[in-house]
């Protein structure tokens, strides 16, 4: 049984299709039938259930994949923790996020003061980093919404206050406070569904009382900000992402609207110094952001 054989079938078992996995591996896909063939002459047992030109994880295959994540996770972690043994300078870090707005200003600085660090982000949604994190494809998450799972600990960064962002000659643009429930019949903009921001967003409605008219929904900060200016509705924004544009921004009075983000480790899984640093300096940039604020 070979690594290369390990990894192809986690690829295969995740997608569950032979033509996108060999293409997202960058093979043919005959050569990565055979591998998958010769992987499963070896286990003993057929991996998958095959109809016509379609496959399917089968309980077998459940079973082995759940050991062949866990075993390549160790291997990797194990590279990491030698390469930290053997005095190596450079790191890397892991990072999996849905929202990369908040993270930009913090990255850049801890790259100036670390540029020998290496980053990869991954955007996901809640329940991918969730799985992300379990299975030690990345180091740890930046998320704005809990991850309640065994053996991953959390650590708050950022709150920030939400507020309602109008346009101009909006009929409460001279307000400085708001009740949600006042917006009820207005036009709002808002995140896709699913997307971590508007999941707490949701709940601040159903708090409210309300259920919002979304004119248009968008994956991203800058994106609701430019249609809001446009005059197509109003939005819910953080202070955080709204600062610095020309928008009318209102504090909302009922209910308490906050958001609190939060970054999420595996404590069961090698860290590496990198990340280790990271982890730490995130807490205390955003703590001496909010002290000098």
């Amino acid at each position: 049984m070979e690594l290369l054989q390990l990894r192809y079938f986690r690829t295969v078992a995740r997608m569950e299709h032979m033509t996108k996995a060999a293409e997202e591996l960058c093979i043919a896909q005959p050569a990565l039938s055979k591998t998958i063939s010769r992987l499963e002459e070896n286990v003993g047992v057929p991996l998958f259930d095959r109809h016509g030109g379609r496959i399917r994880l089968n309980a077998f295959g459940k079973a082995f994949l759940d050991k062949v994540e866990k075993a390549l996770a160790l291997l990797e972690e194990g590279k990491k923790e030698v390469s930290e043994l053997a005095g190596l300078e450079q790191g890397s870090i892991h990072l999996a996020t849905s929202t990369l707005d908040r993270l930009s200003d913090a990255l850049g600085e801890f790259l100036a003061l670390h540029p020998e660090v290496n980053f990869r982000i991954t955007q996901a949604s809640m329940e991918e980093m969730a799985h992300l994190v379990e299975t030690g494809e990345v180091d740890m998450c930046f998320t704005p919404l809990p991850i309640d799972r065994p053996d991953i600990s959390t650590a708050s960064v950022l709150k920030e206050d939400v507020y309602l962002a109008v346009p101009q000659g909006h009929r409460f643009a001279g307000r400085k406070s708001i009740r949600l429930s006042e917006l009820a019949e207005d036009p709002f903009i808002g995140y896709k569904e699913g997307f971590p921001v508007q999941k707490m967003n949701d709940l601040l409605f159903q708090e409210a009382g309300i259920t919002p008219n979304f004119v248009c929904r968008v994956d991203e900060p800058a994106g609701i900000a430019s249609l809001v200016r446009a005059g197509l509705g109003v939005a819910l924004v953080g202070n955080c992402g709204g600062s610095g544009s020309p928008l009318n921004l209102l504090r909302i009075e009922f209910p308490v609207c906050q958001r609190n983000f939060q970054i999420a480790w595996h404590e069961k899984r090698y860290l590496s110094l990198a990340a280790r640093k990271f982890r730490d300096f995130l807490i205390g940039y955003f703590d001496k952001s909010v002290k000098a604020g």
